[in-house]
């Protein structure tokens, strides 16, 4: 029954037709405040649900003041890990919340922070191992952030981290792995030969030109990424609903970067 829980629940954040997925994290207020775009995170939800997001992904408190009953229905993804900008390190991710606990709140999916080559890695694994084990009892798809980070990583978009960090995230009972694009298609395509689940991109930082970004999508799902997972180059933007849009025309109907440049004029 567990399994049938999951298969049901991971069609409420993936797109019916394409079978892709447009996660837009708004989880930023925990490590960096309250940041431009999620200040008021109900309007931000809604930007991006009306431009056709297929969830969003935000911390258990944050679901009171943004999520549903009204404008366009989106799936939600309760995170579970937390850490802050001021902390000794950031790189050192806690679990604030319990599988069970995400579902009382009506949680599609679940989803957890791990850095691989941090200090804390073997506590973070742990967590992952615990978390995993939950969700296949309860039948909630997990989605698990694997990122090449710590002192020993001096490029975190390096192809033999990045495909590393994501297969640990397999290893383990993932059902969904976040991770950094690396930055070209042929070395993402072995990130995703060597991943056996689904596999979306992060965004990173904002990007510069909303092509540049455009590409870095463009080029993920060439790769055989199943899709995106990203936050600050969607509600920090001036148009969400449009750069949504944009993004659904790559992501779902195969579209070019040209064509998906189109939507933002």
């Amino acid at each position: 029954m567990a399994e049938i829980g999951k298969r049901i629940r991971i069609e409420r954040i993936m797109h019916r037709e394409s079978r892709n997925m447009l996660i837009i994290p708004m989880d930023h207020g925990i490590s960096d405040g309250p940041i431009r775009g999620v200040i008021d995170i109900a309007d931000s939800i809604n930007k991006v649900a009306e431009g056709g997001a297929d969830a969003v992904l935000m911390q258990k408190g944050m679901i009171y003041h943004g999520h549903r009953g009204y404008g366009h229905d989106v799936g939600l993804i309760v995170h579970m890990s937390a850490s802050t900008s001021l902390g000794p390190d950031p790189n050192d991710k806690v679990l604030v919340c319990k599988v069970e606990e995400a579902m009382k709140m009506g949680a599609d999916a679940v989803s957890i922070h791990v850095n691989i080559g941090s200090d804390t890695e073997s506590d973070q694994l742990k967590k992952l191992g615990y978390v995993a084990e939950q969700c296949d009892e309860w039948g909630i798809p997990l989605l698990s952030m694997m990122y090449p980070r710590g002192r020993k990583i001096t490029d975190p978009h390096d192809p033999e981290m990045v495909a590393h960090a994501a297969r640990v995230g397999a290893e383990l009972g993932a059902d969904i792995i976040k991770t950094v694009y690396t930055g070209d298609v042929d070395s993402f395509r072995d990130v995703v030969k060597g991943c056996p689940v689904p596999l979306v991109i992060a965004g990173g930082p904002k990007t510069d030109t909303d092509e540049q970004f455009l590409e870095m999508i463009s080029g993920a799902m060439e790769s055989g990424a199943r899709g995106v997972a990203i936050g600050r180059n969607v509600f920090q933007h001036p148009d969400p609903i449009k750069m949504t849009q944009a993004i659904t025309q790559i992501v779902h109907k195969g579209r070019s970067v040209e064509e998906a440049l189109q939507t933002l004029k």
